[in-house]
């Protein structure tokens, strides 16, 4: 029986958990970060934000239409904070065990709502994943019923929609690998990735000092798994296990070796529909196992439930044919939506590696003269490296905005990056919320007169340096002059914006 009609009861069970663990952290980094980055004394203000986009737009129907999201009711800090721990909650709920269609409906449209206000700090491809991936969930269970093996099936066409959506992933990341950059033809790129990804952790070191012969057979792991394994996904039996299995290790290794915040946390979702209950009965506990089997016996048939998942399985193919045009392209976009759900996107990660690692360092001082003789303090980020001394954290799936944009800004200039201005502006005034995205503080009693940002050049310090160095660095100079509040043309700049 197993071979012409296999069973996903526990496949679900699983898809879910951990859907519900990456909804968590997303929530969670709202609730902790949302204020601070994009409230209304953020550094980019959401109110400002869509004022803007009203003004472009016209009505605000059409805002709503062309961007989804309830901050067009309301946009205050405790309206967002309100909404952001009813996703977690319900986020929990999910993860320990108990989904419908109705909650995951909820936790969909909330994340949309912060994603399609969220700017710079929400522009990365794992926030339109996890919107696809949790649209998807709302039809793999039943709308109503929330305990953990309903009496209503799995449907399979939901299954293969997100077999569709981990063939998507890989082959759009590996695609954008081969054509990007040559070192991932000549097998190097990951003599660099380890030590010049955005958030090292403190196993990147270890990786990163590898024999050649192992960063070229990881790299060809990494072709094979992209390149390849997708394939798979289409041949039923050993084919699925295989890519199952290959998409799995590979993406706990992504997981030991760096933090790509909830990224590969969220990849896994859809590679675990690759396997059908019979590969899960290896692994689980023997009462779940029971408890599949139970459900089995007792299932019932829904028609309405045919039809509408039939209904979302002609959505998902007339949305599929950007992304696919867009993988056979030869100038492929990497992560891109084309409709204002974000639904059947085009994905793809580090199709350029850096070969160098780029770092800003905030810096203040408390003399009138900001000069070389200056004493200059230096502000840490949370994770980025900083001080030399400081171990690569592990955050994984956990992920601070802030020092991931701080890495994009490293390769950029101010002008790009203009809220690096509003931050520095802020830390003139040691500002609670600016304060609470920083690592550490070297002004807690007063601010400083003057802030810079250095640019320095990082590459990891041999593994067990005698010094008990994590890192070593080069000076490159200034990326942003010294600044103080009491600057005509810096508060000017500031009423421009609209942030002071």
């Amino acid at each position: 029986m197993e071979k012409t009609s296999p069973r996903y009861w526990l496949t679900r069970f699983m898809i879910l958990r951990l859907l519900g663990l990456v909804y968590a952290t997303g929530f969670l980094i709202i609730v902790n970060q949302w204020v601070p980055l994009l409230g209304e004394k953020g550094l980019t203000p959401v109110p400002l934000f869509l004022a803007r986009v009203q003004a472009s737009l016209g009505s605000l129907s059409e805002c709503f239409l062309r961007m989804p999201t309830l901050f067009w009711f309301a946009h205050s800090d405790s309206f967002a904070l309100t909404l952001g721990w009813v996703g977690l909650a319900l986020s929990v709920v999910v993860m320990l065990g108990y989904a419908n269609g109705l909650m995951m409906t909820v936790l969909w449209a909330l994340y949309m709502s912060f994603v399609h206000v969220g700017q710079d700090w929400y522009s990365f491809g794992w926030e339109i994943q996890l919107l696809e991936t949790g649209f998807l969930a709302i039809f793999l269970v039943p709308f109503f019923d929330g305990r953990p093996f309903p009496k209503f099936q799995p449907p399979t066409a939901v299954i293969w929609l997100y077999r569709w959506l981990a063939f998507r992933i890989m082959l759009g990341a590996g695609l954008i690998k081969w054509r990007g950059d040559e070192c991932w033809r000549d097998l190097t790129c990951l003599c660099y990735h380890y030590e010049t990804q955005p958030v090292p952790n403190f196993f990147s070191p270890y990786f990163h000092f590898m024999p050649l012969w192992f960063e070229k057979l990881s790299v060809l792991f990494n072709h094979w798994v992209e390149l390849v394994c997708p394939w798979f996904i289409l041949v039923p039996g050993w084919g699925l296990l295989v890519a199952g299995l290959s998409m799995t290790v590979f993406q706990v290794i992504l997981i030991l070796s760096g933090n790509l915040a909830f990224l590969n946390w969220l990849t896994l979702v859809p590679v675990l529909a690759c396997f059908k209950d019979s590969n899960w009965r290896r692994v689980l506990p023997g009462f779940l196992t029971r408890a599949a089997e139970g459900a089995e016996g007792k299932k019932k048939h829904s028609p309405m439930s045919l039809f509408v998942v039939g209904g979302l399985v002609l959505l998902v193919v007339c949305l599929s044919f950007d992304p696919v045009k867009n993988l056979l392209s030869s100038e492929q976009a990497m992560n891109t939506s084309f409709n204002c759900l974000d639904l059947v996107n085009t994905y793809g990660a580090f199709g350029s590696v850096g070969k160098e690692r780029l770092q800003l360092v905030i810096e203040g001082t408390m003399d009138k003269i900001p000069g070389p003789k200056a004493e200059w303090k230096e502000y840490g980020f949370k994770v980025q490296p900083g001080d030399l001394y400081r171990r690569p954290p592990w955050i994984s799936p956990y992920h601070y905005r802030l020092d991931w944009l701080a890495w994009f800004a490293a390769m950029a200039s101010p002008a790009q990056y203009p809220w690096m201005f509003h931050l520095v502006w802020q830390l003139l005034h040691n500002n609670p919320g600016a304060l609470s995205l920083i690592g550490s503080n070297p002004f807690p009693n007063a601010p400083p007169r003057y802030i810079r940002v250095h640019l320095y050049r990082y590459h990891f310090a041999p593994l067990n340096h005698p010094n008990g160095q994590w890192w070593t660095r080069d000076d490159l100079g200034l990326w942003m002059p010294p600044l103080s509040a009491d600057q005509p043309g810096f508060r000017q700049a500031m009423r421009e914006y609209g942030w002071e």
